[in-house]
Order: structure tokens, then sequence, then C-alpha cells
């Protein structure tokens, strides 16, 4: 992103953003896909290009009247201080990309010094990190993780740039030479730093990925651990950009439901435990031994773990339709969720007169209907198994377990 401005700033690419933009508004109104796709890329572009020639040609006019240059401070004061500068003004911005702008494009006009421009990247780098934490506080557990794993290599590749920041400076010197960059082009300079320090965090980052994996799992589960079935755990408003993500993230809000609250209910409601059903002990041995009665209110579990789910699983397929440009095949899957998940409260709904009337039977002396009853719980036992089994065959396929 940084050699894109360096770019900009040294080539006069503002020639090339009108023709962008003539073609990018005009493939951006075709029918086709494609056609309209890559006409947003070249409209993006366009002004990509038109802003870096603008903020440019605005430092330029804005040295006339004031010379940021004479606030320089140099020395390790000055790595401090501008460090915690670009860390400000990119929480302000909320975008590190905005923040290193500012930055290369001072630095062109000469209004800022190239150490303390260094500074203010490494600041960058490290700011970015709120936009990211901040996004993350509405997020499900797999978006907190990537947060703070985020912020984790950000700060740590910071501190390390901080700390070596003359020597890398140095080194930045030395493959200029090699690079034939000019000693006075502190715009690519100012790149090629960026790109060192970060792939030198990638390097020291690298052999404690498994450990940084661990510590996130562990820690945000335990967290996760709090809250109860019946709250969403895929959902959240940012699912709901993308068809792709709105999709896969209702996808996996239904399985969770089915097997955290779903499964259970019916088990339950048959008077039968749910280990049971995923044994592979024989069904016969299963009714013979689950004579108690569980006392359950079906009804009340439906109201305590599944209404509030299933009315977000349906809040979220019906705005997915009705706001994301969806494909046919896209809009068929989400009415298929839903109607899945409609079938799954009428499942619930009919265990519970089922329930009344097992416990019922369990409590009887007649052993003709209490026979009629274990046959059909054979018979619902054998699919939750199938489910069961089915659902499990289909991650192992897909984690690659045996």
């Amino acid at each position: 992103m940084v050699s894109c401005w360096g770019f900009g700033l040294k080539i006069k690419i503002s020639a090339l953003a009108m023709p962008m933009l003539v073609f990018g508004v005009v493939f951006s109104f075709q029918k086709k896909p494609s056609l309209k796709g890559l006409g947003n890329v070249l409209a993006g572009l366009g002004f990509f290009f038109l802003g870096i020639h603008y903020m440019k040609d605005g430092f330029e006019v804005f040295k006339q009247y004031i010379d940021l240059s004479q606030y320089a401070v140099q020395g390790y004061l000055g790595v401090l201080i501008y460090t915690g500068l670009g860390i400000i003004i990119t929480t302000v911005l909320q975008s590190s990309s905005a923040t290193l702008a500012l930055i290369l494009t001072a630095l062109s006009a000469g209004q800022i010094e190239y150490e303390n421009a260094l500074a203010l990247a490494i600041g960058a780098n490290v700011g970015t990190t709120i936009t990211a934490v901040l996004g993350a506080i509405g997020s499900n557990s797999a978006g907190k993780r990537l947060a703070m794993a985020h912020f984790i290599f950000n700060t740590i590749t910071g501190l390390v740039a901080v700390a070596l920041i003359f020597p890398l400076a140095k080194l930045v010197n030395y493959l200029s030479e090699s690079l034939e960059i000019a000693p006075t082009n502190y715009v690519l300079k100012l790149a090629l730093f960026h790109t060192i320090f970060n792939v030198l965090g990638v390097v020291i980052m690298l052999p404690f990925i498994k450990k940084l994996e661990h510590f996130l799992l562990r820690f945000f589960n335990k967290t996760e651990e709090a809250k109860d079935v019946h709250e969403p755990k895929y959902l959240n408003t940012a699912v709901l950009k993308f068809p792709g993500t709105a999709i896969i993230a209702l996808i996996k809000e239904s399985k969770y439901l089915y097997k955290n609250s779903i499964f259970e209910i019916v088990t339950h409601a048959l008077n039968i435990h749910r280990s049971d059903v995923k044994s592979h002990e024989k069904i016969k041995n299963i009714i013979e031994k689950s004579v108690d009665d569980f006392h359950i209110n079906v009804d009340e579990l439906y109201y305590s773990k599944v209404k509030a789910i299933y009315g977000k699983i349906i809040q979220y397929a019906s705005t997915a339709q009705s706001t994301l440009r969806l494909n046919k095949a896209q809009i068929n899957m989400v009415t298929d969720i839903k109607i899945a998940n409609r079938k799954m409260v009428e499942i619930i709904k009919h265990s519970s007169e089922l329930n009344r009337n097992i416990s019922k039977v369990l409590n009887s002396d007649n052993e003709y209907l209490k026979q009629e009853y274990d046959g059909y719980r054979k018979k619902i036992i054998k699919v939750l198994r199938v489910i069961y089994l089915f659902r499990t065959e289909n991650d192992a396929k897909k984690y690659g377990s045996n």
C-alpha cells in the first residue's frame, strides 16, 4: 500500500485518473456483472490516484503559509512523540491507509522530517489495531480472536520497530543504494522501511503462531462459556455486509441451534439421554433402560432456549434477502435455511405433546400401550442417530479427521 502511494507521488498518475473515472462510471452502469465489477475497480483506482494528486498539491500550497517541519523532534524522544501521534491520528481517522497517505504526501512536500515520518508510520501500524478492536466488540468469538491476534502482532511489531528504528533506518539506506534509490527520495525509503519492519514482525511472530492460537482459543472460550445457548453465536451486523458471510453465518447458527437445543429437547422429550443416542449402544437396549420420567417442560425450554435464537435467524435471513444482492442460488439457500428452522420449531411443538403422552405411558400399567410408544421412540432415536452420524461424518470430512 505504501509503495502504491510512493509510486503515485513520484509519477504523475493524475493523468490516468480521469480516463479511469470515465470508463469506471460507464462500466459500472452495465448489466453484466463482470463489466460492473471492472467499472467499480476502475472508478476506485481513479479516485485513489486523483486523491494522491490533490493531497500532494494541497501540502505544497499549505507549505507557503506554515512549515510543519519546524516542529521536528530528533532522537528517541522524537520517535516516541511521533509514534504516539501516529497512533492518535490513525485512531481518529479509523484508517492506517489514510494516515500513511497524509504522512507520505507531507513528507513529499517537505512538511515533516524523514526520521519523524518513520515514527509516524510505526504509530499508524499500531493505531490501526484500534479499528479492529472496536469492530470486534459486537462480533462473535472468532472475530474477537482475530482482532486480538491483529492487536498483538501489530503491537509487538511496533515495539520492535521503535527499539530498532535507527538500525533499520541504516539498513534502509544500505538497501536504497543497492536498489539505486536516491538518498533524498524519502518517500520510497519510507515505503521500504514500512515493508522491512512488517516483514520483521512476521519473522518474529511466526514461531509463536501455535502458542498464540492456543492462548486465544482458551481465553475466548472461557468468555463464551458464560453465554446462554439461546444467544446468537455467529450472527452479528458485520455478517450482513456480504451474501457469502451472511449465508455461512445463518447455516452455522442453525447447526448450533440444532446441536445445543433442538437435539437436547427432542431426546429429553422422549426421556432419553443424548449420550445414549450418540453412542453405539443398541436402540433396543436404550429403550429398555430408559424408564424414568425426566419431568421436563418442553414449552418452557422452547421459550428459554429456542424462540429468541430462532427469531434472530429468521430476522437475519429476511434482512439478507431484502438488503443484499443475492443470486438465484443464494436466494434459494436462504429460503431453505428459513424452512429448515421453521421445521425445527414445529418439531419442538410436536415434542411437547409427545412428551406428555410418553410420561403418562411410563407410569401406566398398560403394557401394550408402552410397546407402541417404545416402538415410536425407537424410530425417532434411529432418525436422531442418523442425523448425528451424518453431521459428525461431514465434520470429519470437512476438517480432515478420521
